[in-house]
């Protein structure tokens, strides 16, 4: 239905990671990709027990047919984190290359040293987006069905969703040891959802849960470290006002937070629209920075007095707010307007549901979604 913008490197030359949350396509990407490659598949139970015993059987298979023009791919890599001491020897040794798939790079911190030295490059593969839906894209489908393309796809999304998050918890988190109370978790996952694309408390979160600050924000490393979700930092540089320091926090997928939260279906004009609008739209320019290897840091900027824009691309190359609004007013355009005057944005953007673009007298871009998404992804917008 959809081609994929991350694009991999072609067989047998490159070692790298890709992450991803769970069934954002990562081992689809992959076999399409290197279709004659040699895969090996630690979700499946004997190839698991297979190379958990004896690590060292990888080295020994790969040593009696060598083929450096082929590609061998290592799914759920995090289950059996001693196989890198075998891939970084082999590497080293034989010139092999490998594509080393997985969902949580925590347990692989834990068991491998130093994920093979820095001698493999870093992946990241989202979930779909607007770019690479095209002609099939559907905003309010995505706000609601999130951005997994299975569950995009699905005609009923709800079970699907369920079932995603039953798993997380049992294989994820449940299976690798990273909570010891797992209903805490659970019950922090619910409060998490509803602070998504907000600056995150602590210690509201911790009353809530039962649970103590710490806990809390070591749940939140869980998030990110299993791809759920990911911090967007504050905009530090200030020339005048006091700014606001705190990170926001976003989930990977809409989907998930709608279910969380029981937001039930997310229907335009309403406030829970509007959040899942700032979610997505931060979706698509993470997707794209990371997908185009732009050298920037996304962030937020925030005064004390509340005044924010949602997102600033690189150093003030882009400052970008999300208004989920077919008729933008001024009271829409006031952080964008503020931040222009303590810095010198080179462009700036509110992403809307009016009908058509236009600019405003003082030069800022107003973008209809669909805009937005061709502008941002045929390389205009930054």
């Amino acid at each position: 239905m959809f081609t994929r913008n991350l694009v991999l490197p072609p067989s047998g030359s490159e070692t790298f990671f890709l992450w991803g949350p769970r069934q954002a396509g990562k081992s689809t990407l992959l076999r399409q990709h290197y279709a004659r490659g040699l895969w090996i598949d630690l979700l499946k139970s004997d190839q698991f027990r297979r190379y958990a015993t004896r690590p060292e059987l990888l080295r020994l298979e790969l040593e009696a047919n060598p083929d450096p023009g082929r590609q061998i791919v290592i799914d759920e890599v995090q289950k059996v984190p001693a196989l890198l001491d075998e891939v970084h020897w082999l590497m080293e040794n034989r010139g092999l290359h490998f594509a080393l798939c997985g969902s949580s790079a925590r347990k692989v911190r834990r068991g491998a040293a130093n994920l093979l030295g820095g001698r493999a490059v870093r992946y990241e593969l989202r979930g779909v987006t607007a770019g690479e839906l095209r002609e099939h894209f559907d905003l309010d489908r995505l706000l609601n069905h999130g951005y997994l393309p299975r569950v995009y796809q699905a005609d009923r999304p709800r079970r699907l969703l369920d079932a995603y998050i039953a798993d997380y918890l049992k294989e994820e988190v449940a299976a690798e040891g990273l909570v010891r109370n797992l209903p805490a978790f659970s019950g922090f996952l619910d409060a998490a959802a509803l602070s998504d694309t907000e600056p995150v408390n602590f210690s509201n979160i911790a009353r809530e849960c039962g649970v103590s600050a710490n806990a809390v924000k070591n749940y939140f490393g869980i998030l990110e470290d299993t791809l759920l979700g990911r911090w967007l930092p504050a905009y530090r540089k200030r020339r005048k006002r006091r700014l606001i320091g705190a990170p926001k926090f976003y989930f990977s997928d809409l989907g998930v937070v709608n279910r969380l939260a029981r937001r039930g279906s997310v229907e335009r004009g309403s406030e829970l629209y509007g959040k899942a609008f700032e979610n997505w739209v931060h979706h698509e320019i993470a997707a794209w920075i990371a997908y185009t290897e732009f050298d920037g840091e996304l962030t937020h900027w925030r005064l004390p007095s509340g005044v924010e824009v949602d997102f600033v691309v690189g150093d003030m190359g882009l400052a970008m707010e999300a208004k989920a609004s077919a008729v933008i007013g001024r009271h829409h355009l006031k952080g964008l307007r503020s931040l222009a005057q303590e810095h010198s944005p080179a462009r700036r953007v509110i992403v809307c549901l009016e009908a058509r673009g236009r600019r405003t007298a003082d030069g800022i871009d107003v973008l209809p979604a669909a805009e937005f998404v061709r502008r941002l992804w045929g390389g205009d917008l930054v």
